[in-house]
Protein backbone atom coordinates (compact mmCIF):
# COMPACT_ATOMS: atom_id res chain seq x y z
CA UNK A 1 0.00 0.00 0.00
CA UNK A 2 1.42 3.42 -0.92
CA UNK A 3 2.20 6.03 1.72
CA UNK A 4 -0.47 8.40 0.35
CA UNK A 5 -3.10 5.67 0.41
CA UNK A 6 -2.12 4.72 3.98
CA UNK A 7 -2.41 8.37 5.03
CA UNK A 8 -5.78 8.72 3.29
CA UNK A 9 -7.06 5.60 5.05
CA UNK A 10 -5.89 6.89 8.43
CA UNK A 11 -7.52 10.29 7.84
CA UNK A 12 -10.77 8.64 6.76
CA UNK A 13 -10.81 6.47 9.88
CA UNK A 14 -10.16 9.48 12.07
CA UNK A 15 -12.96 11.48 10.44
CA UNK A 16 -15.37 8.59 10.97
CA UNK A 17 -14.33 8.33 14.63
CA UNK A 18 -14.53 12.06 15.42
CA UNK A 19 -18.32 12.20 15.89
CA UNK A 20 -18.06 9.45 18.51
CA UNK A 21 -15.50 11.44 20.46
CA UNK A 22 -17.21 14.80 20.03
CA UNK A 23 -19.35 16.14 22.82
CA UNK A 24 -21.77 19.05 22.96
CA UNK A 25 -19.52 21.06 25.27
CA UNK A 26 -16.15 22.27 23.98
CA UNK A 27 -13.09 20.47 25.29
CA UNK A 28 -11.60 22.18 28.35
CA UNK A 29 -8.50 24.29 27.85
CA UNK A 30 -5.05 23.30 29.01
CA UNK A 31 -3.62 25.10 32.02
CA UNK A 32 -0.08 25.09 33.39
CA UNK A 33 1.55 21.68 33.73
CA UNK A 34 1.11 19.74 36.94
CA UNK A 35 3.96 20.02 39.44
CA UNK A 36 5.86 17.06 40.79
CA UNK A 37 4.53 17.78 44.28
CA UNK A 38 0.93 17.76 43.06
CA UNK A 39 1.56 14.60 41.02
CA UNK A 40 2.87 12.84 44.15
CA UNK A 41 -0.26 13.89 46.10
CA UNK A 42 -2.53 12.48 43.40
CA UNK A 43 -0.56 9.24 43.28
CA UNK A 44 -0.81 8.99 47.07
CA UNK A 45 -4.61 9.29 46.82
CA UNK A 46 -4.70 6.58 44.16
CA UNK A 47 -2.52 4.25 46.23
CA UNK A 48 -4.58 4.85 49.37
CA UNK A 49 -7.77 3.77 47.55
CA UNK A 50 -6.09 0.75 46.00
CA UNK A 51 -4.48 -0.31 49.28
CA UNK A 52 -7.86 -0.09 51.04
CA UNK A 53 -9.24 -2.49 48.42
CA UNK A 54 -6.15 -4.74 48.37
CA UNK A 55 -5.55 -3.99 44.68
CA UNK A 56 -1.98 -3.90 43.37
CA UNK A 57 -1.55 -1.24 40.71
CA UNK A 58 0.82 1.03 38.89
CA UNK A 59 0.01 4.74 38.80
CA UNK A 60 1.38 7.31 36.36
CA UNK A 61 0.85 11.06 36.35
CA UNK A 62 1.64 13.02 33.18
CA UNK A 63 1.68 16.66 32.12
CA UNK A 64 -0.60 18.20 29.49
CA UNK A 65 1.50 16.81 26.63
CA UNK A 66 1.58 13.31 28.11
CA UNK A 67 5.13 13.56 29.49
CA UNK A 68 5.70 11.44 32.58
CA UNK A 69 5.92 13.52 35.77
CA UNK A 70 5.56 10.80 38.42
CA UNK A 71 5.28 7.01 38.49
CA UNK A 72 4.83 4.49 41.29
CA UNK A 73 4.15 0.75 41.34
CA UNK A 74 2.84 -1.30 44.23
CA UNK A 75 4.55 -4.59 45.05
CA UNK A 76 3.44 -7.59 42.99
CA UNK A 77 1.74 -5.50 40.29
CA UNK A 78 1.69 -7.21 36.92
CA UNK A 79 4.60 -6.16 34.70
CA UNK A 80 2.37 -4.97 31.85
CA UNK A 81 0.83 -2.32 34.11
CA UNK A 82 3.95 -0.15 33.85
CA UNK A 83 3.27 0.73 30.22
CA UNK A 84 -0.52 0.58 30.48
CA UNK A 85 -0.72 3.14 33.32
CA UNK A 86 1.46 5.57 31.35
CA UNK A 87 -0.53 5.02 28.14
CA UNK A 88 -3.84 5.61 29.94
CA UNK A 89 -2.56 8.83 31.51
CA UNK A 90 -1.14 10.08 28.21
CA UNK A 91 -4.38 9.36 26.32
CA UNK A 92 -6.46 11.16 28.98
CA UNK A 93 -4.18 14.22 28.88
CA UNK A 94 -3.69 14.54 25.15
CA UNK A 95 -7.31 13.87 24.20
CA UNK A 96 -8.68 15.79 27.22
CA UNK A 97 -11.13 13.07 28.24
CA UNK A 98 -11.26 9.90 30.29
CA UNK A 99 -10.16 6.67 28.65
CA UNK A 100 -13.64 5.29 29.41
CA UNK A 101 -14.86 7.48 26.54
CA UNK A 102 -12.62 5.54 24.16
CA UNK A 103 -13.94 2.19 25.37
CA UNK A 104 -17.48 3.36 24.70
CA UNK A 105 -16.48 4.95 21.39
CA UNK A 106 -14.71 1.84 20.12
CA UNK A 107 -17.81 -0.22 20.89
CA UNK A 108 -19.95 2.17 18.79
CA UNK A 109 -17.43 3.05 16.09
CA UNK A 110 -14.51 0.62 15.83
CA UNK A 111 -12.50 3.13 13.74
CA UNK A 112 -11.91 5.01 17.00
CA UNK A 113 -9.32 2.36 17.84
CA UNK A 114 -7.19 3.51 14.89
CA UNK A 115 -6.55 6.98 16.35
CA UNK A 116 -2.98 7.34 17.63
CA UNK A 117 -2.56 6.87 21.36
CA UNK A 118 -6.09 5.64 22.04
CA UNK A 119 -6.49 3.35 25.05
CA UNK A 120 -9.87 1.62 25.18
CA UNK A 121 -9.83 0.75 28.87
CA UNK A 122 -11.01 2.83 31.85
CA UNK A 123 -8.40 4.13 34.27
CA UNK A 124 -7.11 7.29 32.58
CA UNK A 125 -8.54 10.50 34.05
CA UNK A 126 -7.69 14.16 33.30
CA UNK A 127 -6.64 16.38 36.22
CA UNK A 128 -8.36 19.77 36.42
CA UNK A 129 -7.49 22.97 38.27
CA UNK A 130 -9.79 25.97 37.84
CA UNK A 131 -11.54 24.21 34.96
CA UNK A 132 -8.32 23.64 32.98
CA UNK A 133 -6.44 20.41 32.39
CA UNK A 134 -3.00 20.36 34.02
CA UNK A 135 -2.24 16.69 33.34
CA UNK A 136 -3.77 13.26 33.82
CA UNK A 137 -3.46 10.15 35.93
CA UNK A 138 -3.42 6.58 34.65
CA UNK A 139 -3.91 3.46 36.75
CA UNK A 140 -3.43 -0.18 35.76
CA UNK A 141 -3.38 -3.47 37.60
CA UNK A 142 -6.95 -4.57 38.25
CA UNK A 143 -10.11 -4.29 36.14
CA UNK A 144 -10.69 -1.10 34.14
CA UNK A 145 -13.54 -0.08 36.44
CA UNK A 146 -11.35 -0.62 39.52
CA UNK A 147 -8.45 1.25 37.89
CA UNK A 148 -10.81 4.15 37.20
CA UNK A 149 -12.16 4.09 40.76
CA UNK A 150 -8.61 4.52 42.08
CA UNK A 151 -7.74 7.21 39.53
CA UNK A 152 -10.82 9.20 40.48
CA UNK A 153 -10.00 8.84 44.17
CA UNK A 154 -6.59 10.33 43.45
CA UNK A 155 -8.00 13.40 41.71
CA UNK A 156 -10.73 13.79 44.31
CA UNK A 157 -13.60 12.71 42.10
Amino acid sequence: MSASRTLATAISAALIALPVLAQDAPRPAYGPNITTAAAKQIAAGVLKECTANKWNVAVAVVDTAGGLVYYERMEDTQSASFDIAIMKAKAAATYRRTTRVFMEGINKTPATATLPGVVGSPGGVPIFVSGKIIGAVGVSGVTGDQDEQCAKAGVGG
